[in-house]
């Protein structure tokens, strides 16, 4: 298999991936790739994307016939009460199947290393350098092998293509659907246009320009049109929502998971562990430096006894926006098992809750079980120091001194006059003590939500539902530590039971310190600027309301604390409860 791999991996991956503002990005390599799109708007209750996206794969032949039953990926957990079309391709849309709605469950896969976004939103942008690493990755070539049913050296052969569909999960008309680009635009054709005048940022914008071809392909021309407006019904499905992967005798691309994974703007610790099978002392220390994002961060005087190791870490601060870093470290007079990292970086401000509005309807919830994230609120670590221990030793150097013949020596005396004579010296034979100096971290953390100081009718922690909560959470980070070896916590998010806690979250702002506090920030959706989160004006009456929140980015040299932290608000009511009107 190893040698196969140097052999099978595509360049030719004929995307398009739509990037907001207008932006147009090359990636290196042979495949050509451009990109666009646009804004998306805030849509309403009955017509809403929630940024929910994923691929359909089809493999064909070389020459274009359909070899594999299409199958779709998606990074989201889509629920099978979902309206779709079945598992269609775009080429066999275009040699004449009709769009015909499948009453079964819909099924989609999410994959176990996680598929880049593929469809930019307001706040999330795809990457096409992240989506050409996935698909041309011996990873990718494998799963659709798995999926596909083919076996991975015929796929990967010369004589197949991947055919690669963006799938956008959006609510339209109040019901959920599953749809292509493609499935989209006839759709449109078949309701009399109702996506196009409800959602026409997603279906005809953001979705079809999110993949399409730069060159032509299996009867399909590259795309020279707009890159960041509106298209129409024809032009979807002659031109867009498309992308091959062709495999061919190509060097491989690699698909790499990230060592660390690290937030945006935020002080982290990168540490690796140095060992040596011989003594490394102040007389010859070892060193370190760290290269990261242009900037090269150095530890001198490393010490350690025969057979010993020490962690030796850079404490810096992550860019302002997403990207991915590649992390070299140099290593002089120890080794390490690794001097080259992979970190991504990554925002957690892409995934703020939609507007709640008064329509909102859940008749089907029930109330999910608390997460609970990998916790770690404590660390220790050490660091070793020599100091001398001097051992004089008198190190003897013997030599003869001759001498005279004296006054009462004989005449014919022939024996030789003289003595030795020790001309040694005192030696320091000593040797370094190697001692550790034990540091160590703990982070503890709390948090009480209350109904929003504005809350007309609430008593206490007891309110009706549609209204906002305000958070408060605390973090406490305790260490026996120099600065240099910490950053204290500095991210919480929020996750809340209508979203399941998952797939929507509250970045929370954070006062700093070793005794963080954390709040939610202005919602955007608040009248009055107020940092708050709305419960859902459908919430279950006589249910506690539950916030998780997890705390997160205590750095220390061994790895990050983190605690989960929850708190609850009952609800009783609802907001309409305080609207109505006496009559007599």
């Amino acid at each position: 298999m190893k040698q196969l791999t140097k052999r099978i991996f595509p360049l030719f991956l004929s995307l398009l991936l739509m990037l907001s503002m207008g932006v147009t990005a090359l990636a290196s390599g042979e495949g050509n790739i451009d990109g666009g799109g646009g804004g998306m708007g805030s849509g309403t209750a009955t017509d809403v994307w929630h940024s929910q996206d994923g691929v359909r794969i089809t493999v064909v032949t070389a020459e274009g016939s359909v070899a594999s039953t299409p199958f779709d990926l998606s990074n989201f957990n889509i629920s099978g009460d979902i309206l779709h079309f079945g598992k269609v391709s775009k080429l066999q849309y275009s040699g004449g199947a009709s769009l015909s709605l499948d009453a079964g469950t819909y099924v989609c896969s999410k994959p176990g290393t996680a598929l880049p976004r593929i469809i930019s939103g307001t706040r999330s942008r795809a990457s096409i350098e992240a989506i050409r690493r996935y698909f041309c990755s011996e990873y990718a070539a494998q799963l659709v092998a798995d999926k596909a049913g083919i076996p991975f050296e015929e796929l990967i052969s010369g004589s197949y293509k991947l055919v690669i569909e963006p799938i956008a999960y959006f609510t339209h008309g109040g019901r959920n659907y599953a749809m292509t680009a493609t499935e989209a635009a006839l759709y449109n054709q078949r309701s009399g246009g109702t996506l196009r005048s409800k959602m026409p940022s997603l279906t005809h914008q953001n979705l079809p320009l999110s993949i399409f071809l730069e060159t032509p392909d299996l009867g399909y021309p590259a795309w020279g049109g707009t890159t960041s407006g509106k298209v129409s019904d024809d032009e979807i499905l002659s031109a867009l929502g498309i992308g091959i992967v062709s495999y061919k005798d190509v060097p491989e691309a690699e698909l790499q998971a990230p060592d660390y994974t690290y937030r945006v703007d935020t002080d982290v610790i990168t540490s690796i562990t140095l060992t040596s099978s011989a003594e490394v002392n102040p007389d010859d220390p070892a060193s370190v430096t760290f290269h990261i994002n242009g900037s090269s961060y150095t530890v001198n005087d490393i010490v350690m006894p025969a057979g010993g190791s020490q962690v030796v870490w850079a404490k810096w601060h992550t860019p302002p926006e997403p990207t991915t870093l590649t992390i070299q470290v140099s290593v002089d007079g120890a080794s390490t098992a690794k001097t080259s990292f992979i970190a991504r970086i990554i925002s957690l401000e892409e995934n703020l809750p939609p507007d709640p509005l008064a329509t909102d309807t859940n008749p089907h919830f029930s109330t999910p079980s608390l997460p609970s994230n990998p916790q770690k609120t404590s660390a220790s670590w050490s660091v070793w120091s020599a100091r001398w221990h001097a051992k004089w030793e008198w190190e003897s150097d013997w030599e003869w001194e001759d001498g005279s013949h004296g006054s009462d020596c004989p005449a014919d005396c022939t024996s030789s006059h003289g003595k030795w004579v020790d001309n040694g010296e005192w030696v320091d034979n000593g040797w370094y003590d190697f001692t550790t100096t034990s540091y160590s971290a703990s982070l503890s953390g709390s948090m009480e939500i209350h109904p929003d100081d504005i809350v007309p009718t609430a008593q206490g922690d007891t309110m009706k539902s549609g209204y906002g909560i305000k958070e408060g959470a605390t973090a406490v980070f305790s260490s026996n530590a120099p600065g240099s070896h910490y950053a204290p916590a500095q991210t919480a998010v929020s996750y809340f039971p209508e979203f399941g806690y998952d797939m929507y979250w509250r970045l929370l702002s954070c006062s700093g310190g070793n005794t963080a506090t954390f709040a939610f920030k202005p919602n955007e959706y608040s009248t009055y600027n107020r940092n708050v989160h709305f419960t859902p004006v459908w919430y279950p009456d006589n249910a506690a309301y539950t916030v998780y929140t997890y705390i997160i980015d205590a750095w220390t040299p061994s790895g990050m604390l983190s605690v989960n932290v929850n708190d609850a608000v009952q609800i009783q009511g609802s907001l309409f409860d305080d609207w109505y009107s006496k009559r007599e």
